[in-house]
């Protein structure tokens, strides 16, 4: 079991986290992966942004803020006679952020690698609210920081799992806490590599590690304890009509999630996917609701458009050769090569045959990064005028249909363009992958709430 932020952001929060793992727990061995509460990790960062800038009031403020929200939560959720010493482990764990936090002041930068150190501390202090509440209740929880058992390489703030080494350590550390009936609280997240540096995963990363525990250990199923009631088929805020999607496969949720569907991590799906093990979204405020379970492949009769989805905070780069000789598609292999080093996501791709141009979309908050990485791979292009200006358009959005069902199934683009150009909006871009699972279109920004409710409506979702 997964819970997120929202899901343990308070003490009655919590307690009701406890009441899941506690009811399954009766019935089979369980593991819990559990993000920070809700807030912490922005409240972790703007200190070492406060460190960085030698603000002191800022970083004293943040700390007392940062040890009062969990030793208020704490007084609610451990016995009397337990309270000192639940209250010293967090004032230990503190502690040691604010050390990490003096040490970013003294340099006066915030290393990469120092960073993920610092807010996987709000993991570690909800690991220890949530196991200790569960042992007040005589249940047998044990708190474990992911640094002892998953092992990542060393792209520190978005690294990726060694899957060998994590399911060497897993055996090692978690298989014998499950064995003796005990209930391991892990942090999400977090990492380390293989010589200890502490890592973390990442957006969203709790789910990821989540789901590379569960493979890891091979489970018989993932659940992942969210906000809201499933996966739907559009954003419920946009389309007042959405529809909770009962069944899902991998592959669709993988799409959705990386096309703005906030209720999976992106990477999430992939560690399951060879060992086939599915994964229930469930509601925490309403565990009672069923939820979306996902798949590896879905039944017959499912056509078509499932579900779609939008992003409004991207921007579009448009490079185009200075004449048709230009060597576009060189250019284009060296700004994908560039884009990878700097590890930046490309959410859409579109070229054009002629000219050799193309544009590509990235998240508006990795745009700086990724033209300084274009401008430098194509610096002598620009410099002596092979390649025209690199064009950024950030009032734009993307918006995403995605389907294992639309795969050979006549007239489906027709129907999803057609309904955007009758609320007026300009289509700016298209791609779809050879797969036929996602089609996503860029559009102006002022109509892509239009174009959503649009193509919800046209494929009947």
């Amino acid at each position: 079991m997964k819970f997120g932020g929202t899901s343990v952001g308070a003490a009655d929060r919590i307690k009701v986290a406890c009441d899941l793992i506690a009811a399954e727990a009766a019935r089979r061995p369980v593991l819990a992966v559990v993000s920070a509460m809700s807030k912490i990790t922005d409240l972790l960062l703007d200190t070492t942004r406060h460190a960085e800038g030698g603000d002191q009031m800022g970083i004293d403020s943040h700390l007392r803020k940062l040890e009062d929200r969990h030793f208020d939560a704490a007084a609610s959720l451990v016995a009397p006679a337990e309270l000192a010493r639940v209250r010293q482990a967090i004032a230990e764990i503190v502690g040691e952020f604010r050390r990490i936090v003096s040490g970013i002041q003294m340099l006066g930068h915030r290393p990469p690698r120092t960073v993920d150190e610092a807010v996987a501390v709000g993991e570690r202090l909800s690991v220890l609210l949530v196991s200790e509440h569960l042992r007040s209740r005589g249940l047998p929880a044990r708190a474990v920081n992911a640094a002892d058992v998953v092992v990542t390489d060393a792209v520190f703030n978005n690294a990726s799992p060694l899957m060998d080494a994590t399911a060497k350590k897993a055996a090692e550390v978690l298989a014998p806490f499950l064995a003796n009936g005990e209930i391991p609280i892990v942090t999400g997240f977090n990492g380390a590599t293989a010589d200890g540096r502490p890592t973390t995963l990442g957006r969203g990363g709790s789910d990821f590690s989540a789901s590379i525990l569960a493979a890891a250990l091979d489970a018989s199923e993932l659940w992942i304890w969210t906000d809201v009631d499933g996966i739907m088929s559009a954003d419920p805020r946009l389309v007042p009509e959405a529809t909770i999607l009962t069944e899902i496969t991998y592959s669709e949720a993988a799409e959705l999630a990386y096309a703005g569907a906030k209720v999976l991590h992106p990477r999430t799906l992939a560690p399951l996917v060879e060992r086939g093990i599915p994964v229930w979204s469930k509601n925490s405020f309403a565990p009672e609701k069923p939820g979306t379970r996902i798949v590896p492949v879905l039944g017959a009769g499912n056509s078509g458009a499932r579900a779609v989805t939008s992003m409004s905070n991207v921007a579009l780069v448009s490079l185009e050769p200075a004449g048709s000789a230009g060597g576009g598609v060189r250019i284009m292999a060296r700004a994908l090569d560039a884009l990878d080093r700097a590890n930046i996501e490309v959410l859409a791709l579109s070229s054009s045959s002629y000219r050799q141009s193309f544009c590509f979309l990235v998240r508006g908050e990795e745009l700086d990064n990724a033209t300084q990485a274009v401008e430098s791979a194509l610096a002598l292009e620009l410099t002596h005028g092979y390649l025209r200006d690199i064009e950024v358009d950030r009032n734009v959005g993307l918006l995403a249909v995605v389907g294992e069902g639309m795969r050979g199934f006549s007239g489906i683009a027709g129907r999803i363009f057609t309904a955007i150009s009758r609320e007026n909006v300009n289509i700016i871009a298209i791609a779809q992958g050879s797969s036929e699972l996602t089609i996503s279109i860029v559009v102006r920004k002022d109509g892509l709430e239009k174009a959503v409710r649009a193509v919800h409506a046209q494929c009947h979702l």
